[in-house]
């Protein structure tokens, strides 16, 4: 537990786990172990506190929002994320994806369209010295290729159709799970076979806010 974090909010994000996460069918130990030790209410205005450890998407300002507890687990355990990955984010946000992500992986390289986000999100970061997340403010569809290859790429707003860029960042055998669609949204998981042939899987709905970018009607 965080100097940061009151018994109270521990004891919200306990009930949040078991309720919500558990709850709903997620069991992978390093992924519960993150949502319990990253306070995601320091990821949310002053006046949301009270809501943090709701199981909903809240919003952040400029538009955006942090998604719900349930989606954050869920994309993180599907990516099955090792300590040893080099991960890469589109759509820092609030931060608080990113800060789950740097519990379980060894690098977290994210990148953020809107300037005021990412300043606000790398504020929170240094108050709980997590050293191992990266920020870039970017068009998000280009991905990071200076910081690549990406064993994982997670992307957090819904683009129309895939980014190609993001794919050809990937190593072989890794997975990118990210939300496509205008309107109607749908969540996938890619996968990068070791002979660069790409597999994707159907995995749920979703809703996101959408994907922002000169870049996107390149891709």
């Amino acid at each position: 537990m965080t100097s940061q974090t009151s018994d109270a909010f521990f004891v919200e994000r306990k009930l949040m786990i078991e309720r919500y996460i558990k709850g709903r069918g997620i069991s992978d130990p390093r992924v519960l172990r993150a949502i319990l030790d990253v306070p995601r209410h320091l990821f949310v205005t002053e006046d949301l506190k009270k809501n943090a450890y709701s199981d909903t998407p809240l919003p952040i300002g400029l538009g955006q929002t942090i998604s719900q507890p349930y989606v954050v687990a869920y994309m993180s355990e599907c990516l099955d994320i090792k300590s040893t990955h080099n991960v890469l984010e589109i759509g820092t946000g609030s931060g608080y994806q990113a800060a789950i992500l740097s519990r379980l992986a060894n690098r977290v390289c994210s990148v953020e369209i809107k300037q005021e986000l990412s300043s606000k999100a790398c504020l929170v970061f240094d108050e709980l010295e997590y050293k191992n997340i990266f920020l870039k403010v970017d068009d998000g569809a280009f991905g990071w290729e200076e910081e690549g290859p990406f064993d994982r790429v997670i992307v957090t707003a819904a683009p129309k159709n895939i980014p190609t860029t993001l794919l050809k960042q990937l190593v072989p055998g890794g997975k990118m799970i990210i939300p496509i669609g205008d309107g109607f949204q749908n969540l996938f998981l890619f996968e990068k076979k070791k002979n660069g042939k790409i597999i994707q899987k159907l995995l749920m709905p979703v809703i996101f806010v959408p994907m922002t970018g000169s870049l996107l009607n390149k891709v």
